[in-house]
């Protein structure tokens, strides 16, 4: 199994977009990216999204790639492919975390999602996504809020994973 980034944490953009990986998150972007090696900077694609999306997702090179391969899958000419390749291809950024461990967000980035100052990192398994401190703690922890309301308050969320793991 692939190795899965973990953690969150919030960090400094400087003021031409500079902004540090968090460590763990590197070791994550390096065994997902073929084509690096010690000495080398990793790969990784950033994707905005539409005017909706309030977050940058961040991909590792073969995480991208699976989602490449399974789009090409679909009927070409689709409108649903048409739709994932604009927001797969055409609404991405390839970039490289440089040799001290940052990435440069452009400012069309910046702007979209608002970072100024301070960008907010959270893990999500295969991905990491990069938000606005302050828009992610008023619709995501809202979000994780109100799916809570409903479970009790000796909720596992252990129980919600399947029984079988398929023999991984």
């Amino acid at each position: 199994m692939a190795r899965v980034f973990r953690g969150e944490g919030v960090h400094k953009v400087d003021g031409k977009g500079r902004v540090s990986i968090p460590a763990p998150f590197r070791r994550v972007l390096e065994a997902g990216d073929p084509d690096w090696t010690d000495g080398l900077n990793p790969n990784l694609v950033i994707v905005y999204g539409d005017h909706r999306r309030k977050f940058l997702e961040c991909y590792t090179m073969e995480a991208i790639d699976e989602v490449d391969r399974k789009i090409a899958r679909m009927q070409r000419g689709s409108m649903e492919r048409r739709m994932l390749e604009k927001l797969f291809n055409g609404q991405s950024i390839p970039t490289s975390v440089d040799e001290t461990g940052r990435i440069v967000l452009p400012a069309k980035l910046r702007q979209k999602i608002a970072i100024d100052g301070e960008a907010y990192f959270i893990a999500t398994g295969d991905t990491f996504q990069i938000w606005n401190p302050g828009t992610y703690e008023e619709i995501e922890r809202k979000r994780e809020e109100s799916w809570l309301e409903d479970k009790p308050d000796d909720f596992d969320p252990l129980t919600l994973l399947p029984d079988d793991d398929g023999g991984a």
